[in-house]
C-alpha cells in the first residue's frame, strides 16, 4: 500500500483529469457570466418599478414637479458612449472569432476608452443635477439610476481593462501574436472569459437604453 501512495501521481495529473478540470473551468464561466446577467437584471428591474409605481401613483403631484429632468446633454453623452463601449466589444469578438485578433485588441482598447469617459461624466453629471436628490419620486429615483449606472460602467471598464491585460500576457506567455488561438488551457479559458464580458456588454447596452429613455425621453 505504501509504495502504491508514493508512485501515485493523484488524480489531477491524468490526461482525463486535467480534461475534465478544464471543462469544467469553462463551464463555470459561462454558467457565472449568465448568472451575472441574471443578478443585474434584478437590480434593474427593482429600479424599473419604483420608477413607474412612484410614476403612477403619483402623491400629492409630487413624482415630477414642474416636469424637471436630468442633464440630458450628460445623459446622450453618457448613453452613446456606453453603446460604443458595448458595441466595440460585439464588434470584436465578431473579428475575433474570424481570426483577426489585432482587431480586436483596437476595439477593445477604444470601447475601454469610451467607458472611462462615461464613467468620468456620470461622475461629473452629479455636479449638474438641478434638484435635491429626495425633493420628488422623480428626483430619488433618477438619484438611485445614475449610481447603478456608475456602478454599471465601472463594472464595464474594469472586465475591458482585465481581458485586455489577459491578452497581452497570454502572448507574452504563450509567445506569437496568435496565442489566444491556441488549445493551451490559459487560452481557452480566454476565449470563454472574452464570450462572457460580451455577452454583459450587450446586455448592458439594453438596459441602458430602456433606463435612458425612463428617465430622460419620457
Amino acid at each position: 500500500m505504501t509504495d502504491i501512495i508514493k508512485d501515485s501521481h493523484g488524480m489531477s495529473d491524468t490526461p482525463e483529469e486535467r480534461e475534465f478540470e478544464l471543462r469544467a473551468h469553462i463551464g463555470s464561466i459561462w454558467s457565472g457570466g449568465r448568472l451575472f446577467i441574471g443578478m443585474y437584471t434584478f437590480l434593474i428591474a427593482s429600479l424599473a418599478f419604483s420608477y413607474f409605481y412612484l410614476r403612477s401613483s403619483n402623491n400629492g403631484l409630487l413624482w415630477r414637479p414642474d416636469h424637471v429632468t436630468g442633464p440630458t446633454a450628460y445623459g446622450w453623452a453618457i448613453w452613446s458612449l456606453t453603446m460604443l463601449a458595448a458595441g466595440m466589444a460585439i464588434f470584436g469578438r465578431r473579428r475575433f472569432r474570424k481570426g483577426n485578433s489585432a482587431d480586436w485588441m483596437i476595439a477593445g482598447w477604444v470601447g475601454l476608452s469610451a467607458a472611462l469617459l462615461a464613467l468620468f461624466l456620470q461622475v461629473w453629471e452629479w455636479q449638474k443635477i438641478p434638484f435635491y436628490p429626495g425633493s420628488s419620486g422623480y428626483a430619488s429615483t433618477f438619484i438611485g439610476y445614475t449610481i447603478i449606472n456608475l456602478l454599471t460602467i465601472a463594472i464595464v471598464v474594469y472586465w475591458l481593462e482585465t481581458t485586455l491585460a489577459r491578452a497581452l500576457r497570454l502572448r507574452k506567455e504563450l509567445g506569437g501574436e496568435n496565442a489566444e488561438y491556441s488549445m493551451h488551457p490559459s487560452a481557452q479559458s480566454f476565449r470563454a472569459n472574452v464570450a462572457s464580458m460580451t455577452y454583459f456588454l450587450g446586455f448592458v447596452a439594453i438596459a441602458s437604453t430602456l433606463m435612458f429613455a425612463m428617465f430622460y425621453l419620457l
